[in-house]
């Protein structure tokens, strides 16, 4: 499948910016089923300052905030191709050992309603993979999705407490609960094409666990299923800090609106062929 996306952040500032950073993640990945045919950004108030891959081998451009500006534009679009492997991305890859995803952190730590939840979920006789949807289906039962209940300090736990929570929530969930089993695991962020639209208003986030003889394999919980061609992976992490889209700070000045404009499309044989 051939995805053509458009992503444009704005920062809009309450007064002049008198110095500022961003670290931004939001390019794609060329890993298993997923390769990028082309891949643009563009900045307005700010300027690029370098690029490098990180510890989980995301790309990373670190942009400098032009002095003065109350509003800085980030575009990002491209085309990339993508085929269906079952959410199976394979062997580990990175400079962090497969070890480290392990280990919990502040966002994942679990707690006696993470704990509880890991209880309920059926062993499968079939194996991992069957054993780690039914930890997704649990997941989706216990905390519906919804927005405005939770944000992105939101912990795993109090997601589980809340019973309610977007796909980050879900993720860090999942993640907490694969660690607790034993099973190394990780946050993804990327982009998703809808069935039912084209334009949206935030990027996607699921999961990823080891398991032994396939390597890392996708499961996004706030739909029931493993990543399919509609999927584009762009960051992974330990958590939601280690990739996510934007993050950075200014002086001088409070954020006062952000706003996110995301269009995800697959292209036609016509279009391909221009």
């Amino acid at each position: 499948m051939r995805l053509s996306i458009r992503h444009t952040t704005r920062y809009r500032f309450a007064t002049p910016v008198a110095h500022g950073i961003q670290r931004l993640r939001l390019t794609p990945k060329e890993t298993q089923g997923q390769k990028i045919i082309e891949w643009n950004q563009e900045f307005e108030g700010a300027h690029e300052q370098l690029t490098y891959d990180d510890q989980n081998f995301n790309h990373v451009t670190l942009v400098a905030v032009n002095e003065g500006v109350k509003e800085v534009k980030v575009t990002c679009s491209g085309v990339v191709d993508t085929q269906d492997h079952a959410g199976v991305i394979g062997q580990h890859a990175g400079h962090l050992p497969l070890w480290s995803f392990l280990s919990q952190t502040e966002l994942t730590k679990p707690g006696p309603r993470i704990k509880a939840l890991i209880a309920e979920v059926e062993r499968s006789e079939e194996g991992m993979v069957e054993t780690l949807h039914n930890l997704s289906n649990t997941i989706r039962e216990q905390v519906v999705y919804g927005t405005g209940s939770t944000g992105v300090a939101t912990t795993a736990e109090e997601a589980v407490v809340e019973g309610r929570g977007v796909c980050q929530d879900h993720a860090h969930i999942f993640i907490a609960a694969a660690r607790s089993l034993d099973i190394p695991a990780r946050y993804v962020s990327g982009y998703l094409m809808m069935n039912d639209r084209i334009e949206q208003e935030a990027t996607h986030a699921w999961a990823e666990a080891y398991v032994q003889g396939l390597g890392w394999v996708g499961f996004d919980i706030s739909n029931g299923i493993s990543p399919d061609p509609r999927y584009v992976r762009v960051a992974t992490g330990r958590d939601y800090h280690d990739a996510a889209p934007v993050t950075g700070i200014s002086f001088g000045a409070v954020t006062e609106d952000l706003t996110v404009d995301l269009s995800v499309e697959q292209q036609t044989e016509e279009q391909q062929q221009q």
